[in-house]
């Protein structure tokens, strides 16, 4: 068994812990924005066009 198969990269491990950190929080924020601002369901949330003015 070789010493090398035993070593652990500290720096990707901690990134990999970072980046599900911050995965976590971005989740809570978009969960409490959905409670607060929830989206229609159903029909397409889009903007009715206010069509053209009229020609004088």
């Amino acid at each position: 068994m070789n010493p090398d198969d035993k070593l652990i990269d500290f720096t990707a491990e901690r990134g990999k812990r970072i980046h599900d950190l911050h995965e976590k929080r971005l989740n809570d924020v978009r969960q409490a924005f959905e409670q607060a601002l929830p989206l229609p369901k159903g029909k397409k949330a889009t903007k009715k066009p206010k069509g053209t003015p009229k020609k004088r």
